[in-house]
């Protein structure tokens, strides 16, 4: 996983999906119920690292991913967060410089030192051969959480904030590369070896603002981060910016770029091989739906990005609904 991560040709490809840890494992809604909710789990070391090491003791995934959340960067800067059961999350919505003015990183590693403790347990529990990735929501796509309240199909209060006052909005999104940058910092000292930072709303903006509040963004965090852990591999995944990705992944800080699954293998190929890994790209739907294809779409990418530095997973996460031995059927045909 390192190696393809730092440019290496790997074959195959290592492989780990992207919400491995979640709904369906039956081991981990077992955990979940256990902890009386999501927070709970996020915030519990012994029982996060439980659910964090699930996959790979099942599957032998070559990564295993932190299991936390993008917010619990707001919850430690003080915002009001709750996950209610089948509504996803909650947060009391900041839309103004009164709202930014209670939030504060006087306690953040209080607030987080939880999940660098399950770093720690995870990172002394890894399989051997396997990679511990450590995460955060890049600075955009938590910053339309913290002030829609919600999550939203085009973040227009968000989008408003940023395109109309865009200076104003920049004190949110520096703000959020701070302390975004302490965390992720913290995960490296506990025993993360490669970072990945979440972008999952950075295909709702126009490329000047994509550039502004999520593009730099995301390279001023590599940037830091790297000022203190030069060898620590850092994948983007700005899901849905496709078209800005070529140009992206010339940034020196960036190792790797996440593709989502309406990316064509072969034009990554083409366009961004040549800067950084590709992660990326299987279809989740077509993981839940199985059969024939799911060999056939595996191979394709594989074959299409054969050449250079690839890292398999999904083009967005595992879906809930997914059966254990589809998982299983794409393991197995990525390895070949």
């Amino acid at each position: 996983m390192i190696q393809a991560l730092k440019g290496d040709r790997v074959s195959p490809p290592p492989i780990w999906l992207m919400r491995q840890a979640g709904r369906y494992l039956p081991e981990y809604r077992a955990v979940r119920e256990v902890a009386g909710g999501f927070l709970n789990l996020c915030y519990d070391p012994e029982k996060a690292a439980d659910v964090t090491l699930q996959p790979l003791r099942r599957f032998g995934f070559d990564a295993a991913i932190l299991f936390s959340d993008i917010l619990v960067i707001p919850h430690a800067l003080g915002q009001n967060v709750t996950f209610e059961a089948g509504e996803g999350p909650r947060l009391d919505p900041i839309r103004d410089a009164d709202g930014l003015g209670r939030l504060s990183m006087d306690n953040i590693h209080e607030s987080l030192g939880p999940i660098y403790e399950t770093v720690k347990r995870v990172s002394e529990d890894l399989p051997e051969g396997a990679a511990l990735i450590g995460f955060a929501g890049a600075p955009w796509t938590v910053a339309t959480y913290m002030v829609e309240g919600s999550g939203s199909r085009d973040y227009p209060n968000a989008k408003a904030w940023a395109l109309g006052n865009p200076d104003g909005f920049q004190v949110l999104v520096d703000l959020l590369v701070d302390a975004t940058t302490e965390y992720l910092l913290r995960q490296v000292k506990a025993g993360a070896e490669a970072l990945q930072l979440f972008d999952t709303w950075a295909g709702v903006l126009p490329k000047y603002a994509f550039d502004r509040f999520s593009g730099e963004p995301i390279r001023e965090i590599a940037r830091r981060v790297k000022a203190e852990y030069p060898d620590i591999p850092i994948i983007a995944f700005p899901r849905g910016a496709n078209l800005y990705l070529p140009e992206f992944a010339k940034a020196p800080e960036i190792d790797a770029i996440g593709i989502d699954y309406a990316v064509d293998p072969v034009w990554a190929a083409r366009e961004i091989q040549p800067h950084a890994t590709v992660q990326g790209n299987f279809d989740p739907i077509l993981l839940l739906a199985g059969g024939d294809q799911l060999e056939i779409r595996a191979r394709e990418i594989v074959d299409a990005l054969s050449d250079g530095p690839h890292v398999f997973n999904l083009g967005h996460g595992i879906l809930p609904q997914t059966p254990l031995e589809h998982v299983e059927r794409l393991i197995k045909a990525v390895r070949g």
